[in-house]
């Protein structure tokens, strides 16, 4: 006799893991920027953005991708890699230290289904803000993916941690208080009547501070020296928001 399969997968998962227990593993187990850090440099790569344009030699060529089997050419868009690079540097890591961890955005468009078009990652204010952001390891970043009730209380956490929620228009009525009040939220989370951080912050440490120099140095010549499709008016708007002086 066959075994039924759930109409639901994620029907199928509850009936053997609580969202308590799920939630324990991501208390145990994420990674997240220091305040300290956040306030130093909320937005770290301000000229980026989620399907933004690669461009090469300092901005002043596009950057292609040429299909091998059709031999169609197109301008190759920006995925995760400047929101991993900014989470990575911001957790005093570098790339080949974190095998198997993953980024995961706190704030975007809740769409198991991946239809609906991610206006909040797509914008260059959101995109690298290490507020925004947690580390976790892969095989959990799907439940954040794919389960609202955990990124409500992600998102939860980071307005407790870092006093920021998103103030993108699209989210304007999402509510950070009730998850707090979940019996499934980690009660080492911060919430309304619990200040305080998350297990898991990194504090801020010299080689991180000295990123975040090399950071604010690097935009400072780009803004000056880029070619010209460095998109300077963004960088200034997205460091104005933020109230980031270079």
């Amino acid at each position: 006799m066959s075994a039924k399969i759930a109409a639901d997968g994620l029907d199928a998962l509850r009936a053997e893991l609580s969202l308590a227990e799920i939630m324990r593993l991501i208390e145990r187990t994420a990674r997240w920027v220091a305040p300290e850090t956040f306030r130093l440099l909320p937005v770290w790569y301000p000229e980026h953005s989620r399907r933004g344009l690669f461009y090469k030699s300092n901005w002043s060529e596009p950057q292609l991708n040429r299909n091998r089997q059709t031999g169609v050419t197109v301008h190759k868009h920006e995925g995760n890699l400047y929101a991993n690079k900014a989470l990575t540097h911001a957790l005093g890591l570098r790339g080949d230290d974190r095998p198997n961890w993953s980024c995961c955005h706190i704030w975007g468009i809740d769409d198991a289904t991946y239809a609906s078009t991610n206006l909040i990652v797509q914008d260059p204010r959101y995109y690298s803000c290490v507020a925004n952001m947690v580390l976790l390891p892969t095989p959990l970043k799907a439940f954040t993916d794919v389960m609202p009730e955990v990124k409500a209380m992600l998102r939860t956490c980071a307005f407790y941690t870092y006093g920021w929620r998103c103030g993108h228009d699209a989210v304007a009525a999402v509510d950070i208080e009730a998850p707090g009040n979940d019996p499934a939220y980690p009660a080492n989370w911060p919430n309304a009547d619990r200040p305080g951080s998350p297990p898991g912050v990194v504090p801020l440490s010299s080689s991180i501070r000295r990123d975040i120099d090399r950071r604010l140095q690097r935009l400072r010549y780009d803004l000056e020296h880029a070619g010209p499709f460095y998109p300077r008016e963004q960088v200034r708007a997205v460091l104005d928001y933020w109230h980031i002086t270079l």
